[in-house]
């Protein structure tokens, strides 16, 4: 009998349901996203524009934004430990992905939060 003895690692279980918590938001999201685009034939620039000024439709495209940020990082981070051996080279990727994420959430929310 195997005697397995957990010393606090996960074992990807977290990483495993935020992929699948992140993915569901963004399915909803886009869901909601083609349905607006199908009820709006054609689309022009100010509806566009109400649309998003909607303080409901804003936090949801931060939400879906963030879980697109998020799947995205444990999917990057897996392939950065599979594929970088060297601990210094797979680190400084990180921080740079991590960096690069950071940025594009603030500019996100700048974007989002400049719709008058």
């Amino acid at each position: 009998m195997v005697n397995r003895i957990v010393t606090g690692a996960h074992y990807g279980v977290r990483d495993w349901l935020m992929q699948r918590i992140t993915a569901v938001v963004m399915a909803l999201y886009l869901l909601v996203i083609a349905f607006f685009l199908l009820t709006h034939q054609p689309l022009h620039y100010a509806e566009w524009h109400d649309f998003f000024a909607c303080q409901a439709v804003r936090l949801a495209t931060i939400l879906f934004l963030l879980s697109l940020f998020l799947h995205t990082w444990v999917g990057v981070r897996d392939i950065l430990m599979d594929y970088l051996k060297p601990v210094s080279i797979r680190l400084t990727m990180e921080v740079l992905t991590i960096l690069a994420l950071l940025a594009y959430a603030a500019w996100s929310i700048q974007i989002l939060w400049g719709i008058k």
